[in-house]
Order: structure tokens, then sequence, then C-alpha cells
């Protein structure tokens, strides 16, 4: 009897609250914050502390092709019931929409006691429905608390195309980011961060524009693609089901825009992962695809391994191994194809181990590469031709970088990656590295598997069929592939495309860390891609690997199968015991800048228990002096510091301002701790 009085007092001040001009559901989360729904209009706002964030926002949703607002209710009622779930308590409030018809629409919101943010996602229920648009958050006022300069920050889909993240100043043309936007203050540092939660159904849209502080549009929608952001060459898949869901959508207004970025990738972890979390040491070690690329030979991989296994013995990780990972045409290994004699790789496999290192391998499960060639090759495996196996789309088939897309829901692609990836395990291999994954994500015209009906469902399928196959036998890395949707499956991510050794492969890398860092707390890591040094200047080497430092792990890219006079340095730089140190958690650094536009920041911070990181560059090759404020390093600005560099051990000591001499490009790395 204890919880039926409140339910009934719930219900009888719903009645009343529906009848009454003024009726108002509020709502508070953390610790002082509120939402407000007005009940008569379908409109909701949101303010932290006294200051109105969003003011007077609606939703919105496509059902069997027709638009339904939730100003179109007829009636609305709430209900509202306690919750706890992986990120914490509160309070789950549910508006009902009754429309004509019959047809319900029910907005949730999950008010946290204990966060400084909240949740909210659609729910559509009734017969046989349909949808390819889902609008938690649709608002023409939005605002943040300040005078400065507003950015609005472009996130991609993926990091194909050599595509780059890009700040923005706010203003009238509108900015679309693919499933997370963050309006910012990058000098007061406020920022306002909304984005989807979850991956698996739907590809979402973050569109904001406006002027000064003050917004004029901010709209959260799943059903979003872009030809030049998602890859798609046609809408939206549908969405089927007698209940469809939009995702969880996370709304945030934060002190610092990058602790609200951490605090949404955060959240989007917890919402399901598929692949075991590792539990071993940071990786790295060594990729083929640096230098080596299409010549790459038995000899080749092996002399690699004697180059770690002798003139870098103290290179390796807490578990004291290294990886030595094989891209792109281990098969000049394999006589008679993916169907031939893999005896070679075998071997490789046991010269690996001999000398304590960790073999790895390479494999694009949902590509076609011969797809200009005959039309009855029959994928390996399998009986299906390739030509049967293509994703058919509104344009005819998704080409890309060469590849055409495999349909992940079709039993021949099912029947080839368990034939490929049965051979590379069976070899003994502990890594993999999976590459033009985003092929698999593509909306489709019709999946061979008529319940899969979106590009994200398919991905899906694929992606949890490979972890089934690897069954966690392997370091699982994926290069080309959904930024934030890959995070279910893999453990470790390239951060951006592929980069090579000059400044500006440094530079390139480095624009996905500044604003990319966060998803560091979706994967176990983020990579800076291979590193490789040879044929430029000392200066481009220290940017170079410091780039890799600031990411994470630290995988090189050079042949070292032959020597070269610039591998001492690298050397020497590579078996240092604070390059060793600093490497152990895998950390990603954060930016110091946020307002770079296209480019990257210069500066690079982490902060650890006593003891602060600090990474300065140089992009051009000119000489420059780089200040920085400690303010904005978050030091104290009343304290003298120490500041040793990692890679030379030079010091010295500074008090409110930190300034970095530079003769041309270039990087520094510094550990800085407080002086007594």
């Amino acid at each position: 009897m204890g919880r039926t009085p409140f339910l009934i007092t719930i219900a009888m001040v719903t009645v009343l609250w529906v009848g009454t001009a003024q009726a108002q559901l509020k709502a508070s989360f953390g610790k002082a914050n509120e939402l407000t729904y007005d009940l008569q209009s379908g409109r909701y706002s949101v303010r932290y502390g006294d200051f109105p964030v969003i003011s007077d926002a609606a939703a919105a949703v496509v059902i069997n092709g027709t638009t339904y607002g939730s100003g179109d209710a007829v009636e609305r009622t709430f209900s509202q019931a306690s919750f706890s779930d992986a990120e914490g308590s509160g309070v789950k409030y549910t508006v009902v929409w009754q429309l004509n018809g019959g047809l319900k629409i029910k907005q949730h919101f999950y008010c946290y006691t204990n966060r400084e943010f909240l949740m909210t996602e659609l729910e559509i229920a009734g017969k046989q429905i349909s949808a390819n648009y889902m609008a938690p958050l649709l608002a023409r006022r939005a605002a943040l608390d300040t005078q400065g300069e507003v950015h609005t920050l472009f996130v991609p889909f993926d990091n194909d195309t050599f595509i780059r993240y890009e700040a923005k100043s706010l203003s009238d043309t509108a900015n679309t980011s693919a499933e997370v936007g963050i309006v910012y203050d990058d000098k007061t540092k406020k920022g306002l961060v909304t984005g989807s939660l979850v991956h698996t159904d739907w590809k979402t849209g973050v569109r904001s524009a406006g002027k000064g502080g003050a917004l004029t549009q901010l709209d959260v929608w799943a059903g979003y693609t872009d030809v030049a952001v998602t890859r798609d060459s046609m809408p939206h898949g549908i969405v089927k089901g007698d209940t469809v869901f939009s995702p969880k959508i996370f709304i945030g207004y934060f002190n610092d825009w990058r602790d609200g970025m951490e605090m949404y990738a955060r959240a989007a972890a917890l919402n399901g992962r598929y692949i075991a979390a590792w539990d071993k040491a940071t990786p790295v070690g060594w990729n083929s695809w640096g230098v080596i690329k299409e010549h790459l030979t038995y000899e080749k991989a092996t002399g690699v391994a004697d180059f770690f296994h002798t003139e870098v013995p103290d290179f390796r990780n807490e578990d004291g191994t290294a990886y030595i990972d094989l891209d792109s045409f281990w098969d000049n290994m394999v006589q008679g194809g993916f169907r031939g004699d893999f005896s070679r790789l075998n071997e490789f496999v046991a010269y690996c181990e001999a000398r304590g290192l960790q073999p790895g391998v390479y494999w694009a499960p949902f590509t076609d590469w011969g797809h200009r060639g005959r039309k009855d090759r029959v994928a390996e495996g399998s009986t299906y031709r390739f030509s049967e196996m293509w994703t058919r789309t509104a344009t005819g088939y998704h080409d890309l970088d060469g590849g055409r897309a495999l349909d992940p829901t079709h039993p021949g692609t099912r029947k080839r990656m368990e034939f490929v990836l049965n051979k590379l395990k069976a070899c003994g291999f502990k890594m993999i590295k999976i590459d033009f994954l985003g092929h698999a994500a593509i909306e489709s015209t019709g999946f061979y598997d008529k319940s899969v009906t979106t590009g994200m469902q398919a991905y899906r399928v694929g992606m949890e069929y490979l972890c089934d196959l690897l069954d966690n036998t392997m370091l699982v890395y994926a290069a080309i592939s959904p930024s934030l949707a890959s995070a279910r499956y893999v453990h470790m991510r390239r951060i951006a495309c592929d980069a090579w050794k000059a400044i500006k492969d440094t530079e390139y890398t480095l624009n996905s860390v500044s604003y990319g860092w966060w998803q560091d707390f979706l994967y176990d890591y983020i990579d800076a891609d291979h590193l490789v040094f040879e044929q430029e200047s000392i200066g481009a080497n220290r940017a170079r690997l410091i780039s890799g430092l600031v990411t994470g792990p630290v995988i090189l890219g050079d042949d070292y199968s032959i020597s070269a006079p610039w591998q001492q340095h690298v050397k020497n730089w590579l078996q240092r015991p604070a390059v060793k140190t600093l490497i152990q958690t895998g950390q990603t650094f954060r930016p110091v800048e946020g307002n770079t536009g296209v480019s990257a920041s210069r500066a690079f911070i982490r902060h650890e228990a006593g003891q602060t990181y600090l990474a300065v560059f140089n992009y051009r090759k000119v000489s420059t002096k780089q200040r920085l404020d400690v303010s904005a390093l978050g030091l104290d600005p009343e304290a003298t510091y120490q500041a040793t560099e990692l890679l030379d051990d030079s010091g010295t000591s500074f008090k409110q301002h930190f300034v970095v001499d530079f003769d041309g490009e270039g990087a520094y790395i510094y550990r800085i701790t407080k002086e007594n």
C-alpha cells in the first residue's frame, strides 16, 4: 500500500494540469537545475541555476510518411517513476502525446539527482510503425551565459577521406555535426553538449545556428544522412515495429566544455559494449603500412621483429611485449590466396613469439576490392558470388576508397568472414587491424536480412558477428570506421585517417585529437596511426612521436628491417623510462585550445596525481615562440613550477606563463611539478 497513494496523487495532478492553462511539469536534476515541460503547448525548457539554457523546445517524428509534432497532441499527460541505471539514479518523467487516430507518442526524460545533465528519448507506440525521423530536441531559443565568441563544432561521422573536425564561429549558417554537437565559448570554457548515446539503430544529426551567445536553432534528430559526412547517397533507412524508440539524447551545460564532452563519452560508454574490455597493457608496436606497404615480405616482417628484439629491447609495454602487425598485402606470403597455403604466416607468428613479440594482422571484412573484375567471382568460404553480396543503394552500389560495400547481413559475407578469420585465428595472431568499416554502415534499399532496415542495424549485425568469430582472442583495432558506433566492438581505434611522417601529418592527426580526444572514454585506447620518421627533420620526428604519446599507444611504421642513421635518436627516445611511464596509462591528453578552426591545438595537457604532462607543438617550419598562461593549463597562477622535457631531460622553472621557443617545426613534451 505504501506506493498506491503516491501513484493516485500523481494521476490526479496530471488530469488537473492538462485542464489548466498554466499546467507545467517541473523536474529538478543535478545540484540546482530544472526541466520544465508545458503540458498545454508541448514544449520544454532547461535551466541551469537561474540561467535559461534551452527555451521552448519541441519534438517531432515522421510516422508512415506523416510528420507529428509535440504541439499536435489533442491531449498530454505525464507520469513519473524512480529509476536507477549504470549512470546513477533519479526520476524518469514520461509525457504522452495523444494524437488523433489513437496514436501515442511518449517523450521520456531521465533526470538524475547526482548528474549535471539529463537524457531524453522518444517512443512511438502503435501497430506496424515505420519511422526514419525522430527528433527529441527542436529548439529555436538556446543560449550560453557568456559574452565572448561562441564556436560550434563539426564532428565527423567517421575518419575517412582525410576529413577534419572544425570549430566554427557560431553564425546564421547552420552547422550540422554527426552524433554529437557542442556549442561553447573557448575563453570562458562554458559549453552546451547534445548528442546521441546509442548508435545501434540510428544515425543522429545535431544542427546549430545563431549569433553571439544566442542560438536560433538547436536540433537533435535521429535519421541523419549526408553523402559528405555519413557517406550515404540515400535517405536514412526506416525503423519498423509496434514500438519504435529514438536513441537516448544527452543534454548538458558545463562550465568547461571539455568536461562536458568527457561526461558525454562516459555516458555513451555505459550503453552496452559487445566486445570484452581490454585487460592487458597499453599496446605498443609496429605496423607495416607506414613505409613497407605493398612490398611486405616475410623477410621484411621478420627483419622488423629482429630490430625490436635486438635494437629496442626496452620498448615494451607493461606486459613486456610489443605487437608486430602485418597490414594489407600480408597475402604476399600466402600462395594461392585466401584458399591457399598459410604456412609462411604460421612461421611469422612463431618467429615473433620466440622473441617475446605479439603477431598482428589486417583485414577489411566488408569491402570487395575486385568489384571491377569478373562478376562471377565466388567469395572465399562460400558458394555465393561477390556480385550477390554487394550492398544495394538508391544509386546502385556503394563504392568508396576503391572498395565496394558488402552487405553485412548476407550469408556470403558472413561465411567469408568465418573462413578468413578462422584461418587467421588458427595461425595464432594476437592482434587484428580491421579497416573500411564504414562500408558496413551504409543505408540500403534492402539488406539480405529483411529484419535489418538501417545502416546502423547492419553495422551492428556485422560487427557483432566479427566479435563472435574472434571470441576475444585478439586485440581488435579499428582503422577507418564510424567514430562513435565502433566503440561497442573494438578495443582501440585510430582517431583520424592515415598519417605518416611530415609535420602536416602530425597536425592533421592532432586536429582530431584536439576535438575528439574525449573518445578515449569510449574506447580502451585511441591511436595516432603509425609513426614514421625517415627522411624528416629532428623537429618533425619529435612532433610525430609526441603526437603518439599525446594520443595514447605508440605504433611505429618505418622499415626497420634496414638500418639508417636517423634510427639512433628514435631508439633513444623510445627506451627512455619517462616515455615508458607516460605510455603506461594510454590516456589521451586534453587540448588547451578549442578555437583553431580546421587546425590543431598548439598544446595538450594531462593531469595526474601530483604532476602534469604538457605537450607543445609548432606546426610551421619557421621559428616561433609559444606563450601559454598557466590558468589555461589548469595550474595555480601564484605557484612556481618545474618543467622537465621527457626526450632530452632539459628543465626550466616558470610562473604565470610558460614560454617555449622553437627554431622551426617540432614539439616538446614536459613533466610539470610544483616547486615547494
